[in-house]
């Protein structure tokens, strides 16, 4: 070999060495890159969270709806008006019953002026004397009192023949 030939060699083989230098360092920069390809295509895949639904199918589905709820809302609605005229009405027969008795009330309240008692027809005793209005609200309250008392001793008798009975059947069951 001569020289001429081998220098041109040499400078193949420098060419050659820079050449498997450069490749090596972009494998290395290629394995650097692609050693965290797991990890960036987890990070830019891409997750649809909300479906974009078409404006016609949305109007479709909201008819759909509509035309399902609107025959129950308006049988609530008939429904609540019905219970509503129910409450008027029992509201206005409460007002009418209220006022019934607020006039009984106030008549039984204040001493009669037309009408007089049977005592007070009849007079005093004896006398021939009319009740005076002391005279009168005392034997109203006499009167209140004997029926309390009645009442009083018609719930005693009840107690005293239950009692009975309670006797009655305990002696016999012994």
């Amino acid at each position: 070999m001569d020289g001429a030939s081998h220098a041109a060699l040499q400078g193949c083989v420098a060419s050659l060495r820079s050449s498997m230098q450069l490749l090596d360092s972009s494998i290395n920069i290629l394995d650097a890159g692609v050693s965290d390809y797991p990890r960036l295509s987890k990070v830019l895949q891409t997750t649809r969270h909300f479906e974009l639904v078409s404006e016609p199918s949305l109007r479709t589905a909201q008819q759909t709806l509509l035309s399902s709820l609107e025959p129950e809302l308006d049988n609530l609605l008939s429904r609540v008006e019905v219970h509503l005229d129910k409450l008027a009405r029992r509201e206005q027969s409460l007002m009418a019953k209220a006022e019934l008795q607020e006039g009984r009330l106030s008549n039984a309240s204040r001493p009669s002026g037309g009408r007089k008692s049977p005592a007070a027809a009849r007079g005093s005793v004896g006398a021939g004397e009319a009740l005076t209005e002391a005279e009168m609200r005392r034997l109203t309250q006499l009167r209140q009192k004997k029926e309390r008392l009645s009442y009083a001793v018609g719930r005693l008798e009840l107690q005293s023949t239950q009692r009975e009975r309670q006797l009655r059947k305990s002696m016999a069951a012994q």
